[in-house]
């Protein structure tokens, strides 16, 4: 069955994938079919898969966690799992578009709640081993076990159960009909059963898929290394022998390693070298979910009020930080998503700078004095925000700001997860994993990660009615209904702002053409070459 047809409601569904921003996706997932067969040709990859140069890269993010795809969700290790693991389902990360990975056809849907996939024929795992229903079935179930605390988890609650049909097709029991199943499960990589189960810790430090590239080590602060895997038979296989990816957070080396050749592309291009180096590279921008947001710890006073956060983003002068240290390369927040994204709605609540109001809910609080320390990441263009937005925030009265910058890790592990920060400034990308709105909200808004162990806002009331009317978005196909309850989603977390956006900002990549082709910039967070041809 294809991505837009549903039995009997051919219509609802098609309004659904329209108003969820995936019915251009799915006609391309269907279009595709033909050229996503194992070892079928179109795609840069095929023109030199037997290529013998590397590539190297200037990657902006620490390497903060390790590379199991059931835990990781740093930055840098999942734009490195982006060649490392396959799903059944992928989408691209240029285009957004999906493909088949490791499933040979398209999900093929039974009745509303059941679906069936079968494997690609001859995919094999790093080691050498064939990749298994068993090893699916594993993987989904991993995920999904509530006792391994998967970040993916809130992504496929609609799964009841998984199980193996025969050898090669997988069959899938839902819980309720869930219209993006189809690429939705591409959130959910498949690893070697054998492997993983046997020692979680060590598959963390040395994963082992079925992509295109291999890990050959990832040293922290210094580099990850790949290699060309020679056995892959999917869609995109690597174009060259290996890759390095040089861990470049200080923004000046990134820019040096490319105006040296040292790299031929880098993300995270500063905003103030844009022009400088497009003399010597290309380099072009994508616009994107990318935000960076305010987090409160909603268990620390007085940051449990709500009219507190609400002071302190109307506090900041937030176009005055995108002119200055963004050059405007941003746009300040109306909404949960940036106002190009399919699913837009204007929030109720829309934090213009205002900074006498600020001060008048904070003595509407009853606070008449706040002072506390700001986190932030050591995020190049983090840093060049964060002494603006302590510049915002000092001038209402009664406030008094210091910060700290830290590397992510430490910044979550030793400050936020550990519950002894006040307010921290971060950037975060959901949107890697996937485009629709309900992925998006529940990133930041559902499981125990961020509600519950992070920003500690989940005993609320306004908390169960969010659930509520991301639920009832979720599991209907009256397009109506749906975007009235998103709506209202909305118009709670920009409300309440436990976690919410200041900005959304432009990506700009820069490449060398000479040297790569099919490059381009991610509207996401990271980098990627799944389908980039090295040229000799």
């Amino acid at each position: 069955m294809a991505l837009n047809e549903v039995a009997n409601k051919p219509f609802a569904r098609r309004d659904f994938l329209k108003i969820t921003g995936m019915v251009g996706a799915a006609a391309a997932f269907s279009a595709s079919l033909a050229a996503c067969s194992p070892g079928a040709s179109g795609g840069a990859g095929s023109t030199a898969a037997a290529g013998t140069g590397t590539i190297e890269a200037g990657i902006s993010y620490a390497l903060s966690t390790g590379f199991d795809p059931m835990t990781s969700s740093g930055a840098t290790p999942f734009a490195a799992n982006m060649h490392i693991f396959e799903g059944l389902v992928d989408l691209h990360p240029a285009t957004r578009e999906p493909y088949l990975a490791l499933a040979a056809a398209e999900p093929k849907q039974i009745d509303d709640t059941s679906w069936e996939i079968t494997l690609r024929d001859g995919a094999t795992f790093h080691n050498g081993e064939a990749v298994t229903i068993q090893d699916v079935v594993y993987s989904f179930e991993r995920v999904l076990d509530t006792g391994n605390a998967s970040l993916f988890a809130q992504f496929i609650p609609f799964i009841k159960s998984v199980k193996a049909k025969d050898e090669k097709t997988v069959a899938f029991t839902l819980n309720y009909a869930f219209p993006l199943f189809p690429t939705r499960i591409s959130v959910v990589k498949i690893v070697p059963k054998a492997v993983a189960s046997k020692d979680q810790a060590a598959f963390d430090a040395a994963p082992i898929g079925t992509g295109p590239y291999k890990l050959v080590s990832a040293t922290k602060d210094d580099k990850i290394v790949f290699e060309k895997f020679e056995d892959y038979n999917g869609k995109y296989p690597a174009t060259a022998s290996g890759m390095t990816w040089f861990l470049l957070s200080d923004a000046a080396a990134r820019v040096t390693a490319m105006e040296s050749g040292r790299v031929q592309a880098i993300e995270d291009v500063p905003y103030l070298d844009m022009d400088r180096l497009a003399s010597k590279a290309t380099v072009k921008s994508a616009d994107s979910f990318g935000l960076l947001f305010l987090m409160f710890n909603c268990a620390k006073k007085p940051f449990d009020d709500a009219l507190v956060r609400q002071a302190l983003h109307y506090g900041l002068d937030t176009e005055s930080i995108i002119s200055t240290a963004l050059l405007g390369n941003a746009k300040a927040a109306s909404s949960y998503v940036q106002e190009s994204h399919p699913q837009y709605i204007k929030a109720d609540t829309v934090y213009g700078y205002d900074a006498a109001k600020a001060a008048a809910l904070l003595a509407e609080a009853g606070v008449d004095k706040l002072e506390f320390e700001l986190l932030t990441t050591d995020t190049s263009w983090v840093k060049d925000i964060a002494p603006l937005i302590l510049e915002s925030w000092n001038k209402i009265p009664g406030v008094k700001v210091t910060m700290k910058n830290l590397q992510s890790g430490a910044l979550y592990t030793d400050n936020v997860d550990s519950g002894t920060f006040s307010v921290v400034a971060a950037p975060g990308d959901p949107s890697v994993f996937g485009n629709d709105l309900d992925l998006l909200m529940s990133w930041f808004y559902r499981g125990d990660v961020w509600p519950k162990n992070r920003f500690r806002w989940n005993d609320t009331p306004e908390y169960k009615e969010l659930q509520k009317q991301l639920d009832a978005a979720i599991q209907t196909d009256d397009s109506n209904k749906a975007m009235a309850a998103w709506g209202k989603a909305i118009n709670i977390v920009a409300d309440q702002a436990p976690l919410y956006p200041v900005l959304h900002r432009q990506l700009p990549s820069a490449w060398d053409e000479n040297a790569l082709e099919g490059f381009a910039p991610l509207p996401t967070t990271g980098i990627s070459f799944v389908g980039v041809n090295r040229k000799a």
